[in-house]
């Protein structure tokens, strides 16, 4: 009976993985990284002010490193730097990290008392000149 169930060459397994596998796995993650560090780059750009950032261009990403929280540690002062070697790069310093969103208001449209005449007249034409 143990003669009928034979495994055939389809139902083994390796035991160990090809160290291709291991390498694919180590190059995603340099990928992800420095990807990562390329928009913590960019984030820090934008909050200096930078105008072009093809700017970014210029700076050796293999010596910017990560922190735990995944931020490019030392980033604000990477850009000082940059703005003190190079501050044709630079405008002025960007507020879009500090800015409060504007509060939202419905548009509201003028009354007939607050238009002058001529606005009156304008938007009276309006309105009529496509009546039926």
């Amino acid at each position: 009976m143990a003669d009928l169930i034979k495994p055939t060459e389809q139902d083994e397994v390796p035991a160990v993985r090809p160290d291709n596998e291991t390498s694919d796995v180590l190059k995603l993650r340099e990928t992800f990284q420095s990807r990562l560090v390329t928009a913590n780059l960019r984030t820090e750009a934008v909050r200096a002010g930078m105008i072009d950032l093809d700017g970014l261009k210029i700076i050796d990403t293999t010596s910017v490193r990560l922190g735990d929280d995944d931020m490019v540690i030392g980033g604000r002062r990477l850009m000082d730097d940059l703005r003190r070697s190079k501050p044709w790069l630079f405008g002025v310093a960007s507020s879009s990290s500090a800015a409060a969103v504007p509060a939202s208001q419905p548009v509201r449209q003028k009354t007939a008392l607050e238009m002058t005449d001529d606005e009156y007249a304008a938007a009276r034409n309006a309105v009529t000149k496509y009546q039926f």
